[in-house]
Formats: C-alpha cells, sequence, structure tokens
C-alpha cells in the first residue's frame, strides 16, 4: 500500500465494491486524485472564509468609508453571480473534454480578483473603494461559476458513488478550522481590526485560491469521449446536449425543468431547503435587536459557524454518501423546528442583552441552524453528483444553480420585506419554506449507493 492509498484510507471509509466498478486507470489514480480533491477543496473553502460576504467585507467597507448602499450588494452579488450564469457558460463548458482546466482557470479568477480587492483595500477609500471590490466581486463570482460547474464533473469522473459525500465533508470540516481560527482573532483583536489588518485577510485569501489551482492541476482526470456514453444517457439529454443544432441555452433550460421530472423535483426541493441557508443573517440582526451585540459580537458567530462546520462536515460526509436525500430532508426539518423554538424563547422570555440566558439561545441557534445547513448543503452538492454521469451532470449542475439564482433572489426580497415587519416573521416565513421542502422531498428519488 502507497502512502497516498494509505492516507485516503485514513480519511475516507472505502467502499471496495463500487470502487472496482471504476475503470482500471481511474482506480489506480483514485487515491491521489481524492487527496488533491480534498485538498483543493479544503483551500478553497478556507478560501471563501477570508473573502466572506457576509462578515469580512461589510467590515472592511465599514473601515473604509463607503455607503451603506453598496454594503447591501456585496451577498446578493456573491450568492447569485455565482449561479446566474451557469446555464449560459455550460455549452462553453461542455466543449472542453478536461474539466480540470475549467476549474483551474476560474480558481486563477478568483485569486485575481481577491488581489485586486487587498490592493484596492490598502490603497484606496470610500465610494470609489467600495466600487471597485463590488466590481472585483462580480468577477469572483463568474470564476467561482466556472469551478462550480466544473467540479462536480470532476469528481464525478475521478471518484465512485459511498466516497464522494467524504470528500465534500472532509473540506467542510477544513473551512470550520479556518472559520474558529479567524473568529477567534476578530475577538482578539478587538479595536485594532484595522484597515491593513483586513487587506493581509485578503491578501492570504488570493495566496489560498492560487494554491487551489495549483492542487487542482496535478488531478489525473479521465476524458470521456462523447460517442462512448451509456445511449440511455445521452437519449435523456439529447436536447441540451446538441448544442450547435438545438435552440439557445435558455430554451433548453426551460425545455430541461419542463421535461425532467426527477431533476424538476430535485431544483424545487432545493429552493425549499434556503431555510438554513438565509435564516442565520436574521438570527444576527435578532440578537442585536435584543441588545446582545457585546457578549456575542461577530467574532463569537463566526466561531459558532467554524464549530458548526468542524463538527458537521465528518459527519454529515457520511451520512450523505448513505442517504443524500434524506440528510437534505432532515437537516431542512430540524431547522424549522430550531428557527421556531427560538422564535418561541424570544417572544416568551424578556432577554436581556448582558445575560447568560441571551448568549445561550442565539449563540445556541445560529450554531444548530448552521450546522444543519452544513448538512443540507452537503446533501444536496453529493446528490446532484450522483444523479447523473458525464455531461448530463454538467448540465445539471448549472441549470439548477442559475434557477436557484432566481429563487434566492426571489425567496431572498419576501424575506427581507416580511422582515420590514418584524424579524420574528421572516423566520416563521423561512420556518415554513423548510417544512414544504421536507413534503416535496418525497418526490426525489434515491440516487445513493448506500440507500
Amino acid at each position: 500500500m502507497t502512502s497516498a492509498d494509505a492516507l485516503f484510507s485514513r480519511l475516507v471509509r472505502r467502499d471496495p465494491d463500487a470502487e472496482a466498478e471504476l475503470p482500471t486507470a481511474v482506480r489506480e489514480d483514485l487515491p491521489g486524485n481524492s487527496l488533491r480533491l480534498i485538498g483543493a477543496n479544503a483551500l478553497q473553502s478556507s478560501g471563501d472564509q477570508a473573502v466572506n460576504a457576509s462578515t469580512v467585507l461589510p467590515w472592511l467597507f465599514h473601515a473604509l468609508g463607503v455607503p451603506a448602499v453598496l454594503t447591501g450588494l456585496l451577498v446578493p452579488i456573491r450568492e447569485s453571480g455565482s449561479m446566474l450564469p451557469q446555464a449560459f457558460l455550460t455549452p462553453l463548458v461542455v466543449r472542453v473534454r478536461r474539466r480540470t482546466n475549467v476549474f483551474v482557470a476560474g480558481a486563477v479568477v478568483q485569486a485575481v480578483c481577491v488581489a485586486v480587492m487587498a490592493a484596492t483595500a490598502a490603497l484606496a477609500s470610500g465610494l470609489v473603494a467600495g466600487i471597485i471590490i463590488v466590481a472585483a466581486l462580480a468577477v469572483f463570482s463568474l470564476g467561482r461559476c466556472l469551478c462550480s460547474i466544473s467540479s462536480k464533473d470532476v469528481q464525478g469522473r475521478t471518484m465512485p458513488k459511498g466516497e464522494r459525500g467524504q470528500v465534500n465533508g472532509l473540506a467542510t470540516t477544513a473551512s470550520g478550522l479556518v472559520a474558529i481560527t479567524l473568529g477567534l482573532a476578530v475577538r482578539a483583536l478587538g479595536d485594532r481590526l484595522d484597515v491593513a489588518v483586513l487587506a493581509a485577510i485578503l491578501g492570504l485569501g488570493a495566496v489560498l485560491w492560487v494554491l487551489v489551482a495549483l492542487v487542482y492541476s496535478g488531478i489525473r482526470e479521465p476524458v470521456e469521449e462523447s460517442g462512448q456514453e451509456h445511449p440511455s444517457r445521452r437519449s435523456r439529454g439529447e436536447l441540451l446536449r446538441e448544442r450547435e443544432e438545438g435552440p439557445g441555452w435558455f430554451a433548453q433550460t426551460v425545455t430541461l425543468l419542463r421535461e425532467d421530472r426527477a431533476f424538476r423535483s430535485f431544483v424545487t426541493v432545493r429552493g425549499f431547503l434556503l431555510v438554513s441557508s438565509l435564516s442565520p443573517p436574521f438570527i444576527v440582526t435578532l440578537a442585536v435587536q435584543s441588545g446582545a451585540p457585546a457578549l456575542t459580537g461577530l467574532g463569537g458567530f463566526i466561531i459558532a459557524s467554524g464549530l458548526a462546520a468542524l463538527l458537521g462536515g465528518r459527519v454529515f460526509g457520511r451520512l450523505a454518501d448513505r442517504s443524500s436525500k434524506w440528510l437534505m430532508t432532515i437537516g431542512a426539518g430540524l431547522a424549522s423546528i430550531v428557527l421556531v423554538a427560538l422564535v418561541l424563547l424570544v417572544t416568551l422570555l424578556d432577554l436581556d442583552g448582558g445575560s447568560l440566558l441571551t448568549y445561550v439561545v442565539f449563540v445556541s441557534g445560529y450554531f444548530l441552524v448552521t450546522m444543519l445547513h452544513t448538512g443540507v448543503r452537503v446533501g444536496r452538492k453529493t446528490y446532484v453528483i450522483d444523479m447523473a454521469e458525464g455531461d448530463q451532470r454538467t448540465t445539471y449542475v448549472a441549470v439548477s444553480n442559475s434557477a436557484m439564482g432566481v429563487i434566492l433572489l426571489v425567496v431572498g426580497a419576501i424575506s427581507s420585506a416580511i422582515a420590514g415587519f418584524g424579524i420574528v416573521w421572516a423566520l416563521l416565513f423561512l420556518a415554513a419554506l423548510g417544512v414544504l421542502g421536507v413534503v416535496s422531498s418525497t418526490r426525489l428519488a434515491e440516487v445513493s449507493r448506500g440507500a
């Protein structure tokens, strides 16, 4: 057994039967490829923490004196910008035989954009700095879009079912360690968290993305010849694969969502899973309104998020390989329960911002929802990888993410409007969304090998 084999076997619970079904060349490269995937994904998740649109960039904008209107654009541009263009870009991506090259290109784009942000933080301020950073973030999101489209396909080509979720989980665990470290540093710095420190954090993020590109470029990816794909697989994706002869990408996207029932069900359920991704900012806002910022400051919430990823990443990765469908379903259901419980506690109890009870209520609620979101995210990513093969997987990933970009904007706008009447109403709306996700998930087919 090689050192790569030994390390891989320690990190991942292997499935010999699934590995035996792989082509010989893919099976021989499995340990090395898997370690590179784990390393690249871990570095990518760490880079995300350094360029977090919900934490680091808002702090930076406050320190630079950027108008608040630009601060409000950070999360929508970061999230939707990496999802909406995917269906449009897919025709270009499927023409590239080696999807690792697409991922590396996306990682390089992100590294350059983060370097521009760091330089801007060090040299500019005010409105000018805000506009440059927002523009760089928009291009950064396009680079992330390329990585998102290609990464699932590379993982599907190089790893068997039964092990993919664990790789996603290990990367999540690594991001948790980074978040905890960053949160502790933020709490330790306190008022000393100035522009120079934030610019240095961004500079570190740029270096991490360069390392992502270097590690990922070492993956030995088998290249599928289009004519060698399984006939049934080809027929299901025929309308979306004959791109030069068929209709445009938008018409193809609508056709897929209309005619592929299994895929449409997945996109619908994924939309309801926003309960766990959109609720954490509202929990933070509710904590601030309750007078808790001094006790549960931003560093505390970052640490809670890191602990959730650290504890949940490894466990949820294995559960995703067993049944990614039920991991998503149970995660959304439990997140809804936590939100309802939090609303009841805030409504029934007279919370004092300086009390220990306030600390327990808000940080515990934030921790639980974030941990459940970790499970939902790992389950969702594993499900879409397992439900298709070849170029059809690429199309599924791209179309579902483009659809989610639209759904995210709509649901985000609705929840924000409801929050105008009170944060608790926004949390109850998202909880109801999660319940609908649990109900609608019964239509999903089982695609996991361990199911």
